[in-house]
């Protein structure tokens, strides 16, 4: 019966060198772990503190186009919002009310004035007066220039008369049948005749001039009274208040029946139909802004793109006030004074040396960025450039492919040499 293997088993003896390689083994792997120890309690001790690195955000160092943009705050507003005034101090019949949907050429009010009612009637009752004096002056111009006309016509006869009487005479006078004194005396009266119908025909001419003068000086009162009459019909016409375009009562600031005074506003109408964005800019960027710029707004139903329309030329409360129009067909969804964000594409900077943007171009500055190499941030000096809502332009300090810490740096205090922990 075998009870086991031990008697089979033979015991081996090793050679007398290989106790000699397995120490020499052990020794170099302790050696190397302790040389690796060595290195990084030195690195550990040149550093000044030590961050774990899932606390830190770090970025590499690019080359690239970098868009510089703001972004900003704004509102929708109305491009045509009209505020009404009242054209004369009255009395105001409301026929709307706010938020009711009018179109262009209703009529939202009624303003009742009795004292451009009774203007209006003064002009017109001057204007009539003088239109029948215009009448009447008429009539006494053809009447002038018929009298004028008949002396001339008459004194015309007198010398149509003389001179046949001087014909008669002289058909007689060669064979001596009439006195030379009545002869003379005829010629004098052709004479005579001849002047007083050029004196007649001068006077007609000068007296139709005459009344013409008269009749065209009527006339122009006439029409003047007739512009006065117009005028005070268009300020009556006035108290109608219309609406100017389609759109609906945004602000009534008067009751019905109340009592006003002239330039009093009334209410303000507002045209959705044409919305813009008024944007609040930072006066920093003020310098940088112009008409006709990009901009991107983020509206709940996607972004749409739009320009620079116009720009405050004051700055309230550090803010420039900016409006943006829509490019193309007006997005769908917008409401009078809603919120929104837009972006405003300043400038684009092609081939520049840059690195994502974080709260280390606040904390330090722009001045210092903390690069990583072994696992050490080391604090460098760097000079930016232009910056965007995403990314910095680096001039110097730094090169492509470098490796800085972006976020986190708040922990570092300042300190020189940072350790990170993986």
């Amino acid at each position: 019966m075998i009870r086991d293997t031990s008697e089979q088993d033979a015991v081996l003896i090793p050679p007398a060198g290989h106790k000699l390689k397995r120490r020499a083994l052990w020794i170099g792997s302790a050696v190397v772990v302790a040389a690796l120890c060595a290195g990084l309690v030195s690195t550990w001790r040149g550093s000044e503190a030590s961050v774990s690195a899932a606390r830190l955000r770090i970025a590499e160092v690019t080359r690239g186009t970098l868009v510089r943009d703001a972004s900003v705050n704004g509102r929708v507003v109305a491009a045509v919002s009209p505020t009404l005034y009242a054209k004369a101090p009255s009395t105001v019949n409301l026929k709307v009310a706010a938020g009711d949907t009018v179109k262009k050429g209703q009529v939202l009010a009624v303003l009742e004035s009795p004292d451009l009612t009774d203007v209006l009637k003064r002009e017109v009752s001057a204007y009539e007066g003088l239109k029948a004096e215009v009448a009447r002056q008429q009539i006494l111009s053809r009447k002038q220039k018929l009298l004028a006309q008949k002396e001339a016509d008459t004194a015309e006869i007198d010398r149509l008369s003389a001179q046949r009487t001087l014909e008669r005479y002289d058909s007689v006078g060669q064979v001596g049948i009439i006195a030379k004194n009545d002869y003379q005396k005829a010629q004098d009266a052709v004479q005579s005749a001849q002047i007083r119908a050029k004196h007649a025909s001068e006077a007609a001419v000068l007296e139709g001039e005459d009344v013409a003068l008269a009749l065209k000086t009527k006339m122009n009162d006439l029409e003047r009274a007739r512009l006065s009459m117009e005028e005070a019909q268009r300020r009556v016409d006035e108290l109608t208040v219309r609406a100017p375009v389609d759109g609906f009562i945004g602000t009534l600031n008067v009751q019905d029946r109340m009592v006003v005074a002239a330039n009093a506003p009334l209410m303000t109408l507002v045209d959705l139909s044409k919305l813009e964005v008024e944007l609040e800019v930072p006066e920093t960027y003020a310098a940088d802004l112009g008409l006709g710029m990009n901009a991107e707004v983020a509206l709940p139903s996607g972004t749409a793109t739009g320009k620079l329309s116009a720009l405050s030329p004051e700055v309230v409360k550090s803010m420039v006030l900016a409006r943006v129009r829509f490019d193309g067909e007006q997005p769908r969804g917008l409401r009078q004074s809603q919120r929104v964000t837009a972006r405003l594409l300043i400038e684009e900077k092609p081939n520049v040396l840059m690195v994502q943007r974080g709260p280390f171009v606040e904390s330090e500055g722009g001045r210092y960025a903390y690069v990583v190499r072994d696992g050490i941030a080391t604090r460098t000096p760097i000079r930016m450039g232009a910056t965007s809502l995403s990314a910095v332009e680096i001039l110097s300090g730094l090169k492509q492919g470098d490796r800085i810490v972006v976020a986190g740096t708040d922990a570092f205090n300042n300190a020189q040499r940072v350790s990170i922990n993986q």
